[in-house]
């Protein structure tokens, strides 16, 4: 996740040499936003076989007490990632544009 985002970081710095006008800024805003849509997916799609992995757990013997507190964790935690990734995003759109 922290890969493809840390590519935008260091666009942050080649601006502060190029000094460009916003047309630079805005596709370095765009590309940011398409690594942010990506992370999003990936960490969805974690979500999702962690869901699967559950529902088989759960017919193989998991009580299903244990399935939905499990469950509840794995959501609990991909909506903490959705929002690091997004407060990421938006941080770095802030200096992308300051610049």
């Amino acid at each position: 996740l922290r890969t493809p985002l840390n590519a935008v970081l260091g666009f942050t710095q080649l601006l502060q040499l190029e000094a460009g006008e916003g047309r630079v800024q805005d596709q370095l805003v765009k590309l940011g936003h398409k690594y942010g849509e990506h992370a999003r997916v990936a960490v969805r799609n974690v979500r999702r076989d962690g869901m699967e992995a559950l529902k088989k757990a759960e017919k193989d013997g998991m009580s299903q007490d244990e399935a939905k507190k499990t469950s509840t964790k794995v959501q609990e935690l991909t909506d903490k990632l959705i929002k690091e990734i997004d407060a990421t995003l938006a941080t770095k759109e802030a200096e992308i544009n300051k610049v």
